[in-house]
């Protein structure tokens, strides 16, 4: 056996299975022989890294269960949406998630909140970070059933978990006391282990009538709000927009 497959065999059983494909690329290509022994291996390990960030990222976007597809390198800045530039560059960074704070994307119902959340939160997994995406309605829903299945400290953890967890259209739907709760032990917990991000239609002031105990209200509001960065986003409906689009092209 010549040395090319015995290096190949043992770079696949170290499981370094990239770096073996790029040594047998590199084989191939007599101009790459010429290079120093550090420029070869060099390639071999950013072939490595890079594939294994690769895997990394698409384990993490998967995980996280967003929506859409999502990236601020494709936001088009040509909608008007009001945003903030200076803010938008403090906040794209993810920074204000390593600093456990939280962020609310307000605004009427079609602008972008929900697009916006989703490109945060593929951001975050860029950055090697856990998320985690949910409709709040549907986390309500599912915080019912977790009761009666009694898999609700199961949830909880996977609510307390991630470095980000994202609520989508905060104030649709109605609020249980049992989810009014299970929503503070989530507040409370964050503050210490992760990020919150809330989307909603109603501005921020308005969300004490969500809750059915007012006592409650105060608690989760005071953890949430109280530290949380503001995008507020204006403009008309995209959805709008693009059905008039639609029709004028048919």
């Amino acid at each position: 056996m010549n040395t090319d497959i015995q290096n190949l065999n043992k770079l696949r059983e170290l499981r370094l299975n990239a770096m073996a494909t790029a040594y047998e690329l590199q084989q191939e290509q007599a101009k790459l022989q010429h290079l120093a022994f550090d420029d070869r291996f060099g390639l071999l390990l950013e072939s490595e890294v890079s594939t294994r960030n690769s895997r990394k990222l698409n384990r993490l976007v998967k995980s996280a269960g967003f929506p859409e597809v999502a990236a601020f390198e494709d936001y088009d800045a040509r909608a008007s949406r009001g945003l903030d530039k200076a803010l938008m560059s403090t906040l794209v960074n993810c920074s204000w998630i390593t600093r456990k704070q939280n962020l609310m994307i307000l605004g009427p119902t079609g602008v972008g909140k929900t697009w916006l959340a989703s490109a945060f939160g593929h951001q975050a997994c860029r950055l090697g970070m856990t998320v985690a995406f949910y409709v709040a309605n549907d986390l309500f829903t599912s915080i019912g059933q977790a009761v009666l299945d009694a898999s609700l400290p199961k949830l909880k953890t996977a609510l307390y978990k991630p470095n980000l967890l994202i609520l989508d259209d905060f104030g649709i739907g109605e609020m249980s006391p049992t989810a009014a709760q299970v929503l503070l032990d989530v507040a409370d917990r964050r503050m210490r282990t992760g990020s919150l991000l809330l989307t909603s239609q109603y501005p921020s002031d308005t969300w004490h009538g969500f809750f059915p105990d007012p006592t409650v209200a105060d608690a989760v509001l005071d953890r949430v709000v109280h530290q949380a960065h503001r995008v507020q986003l204006k403009g008309e409906s995209m959805r709008k927009i693009r059905g008039r689009a639609a029709l004028n092209l048919g």
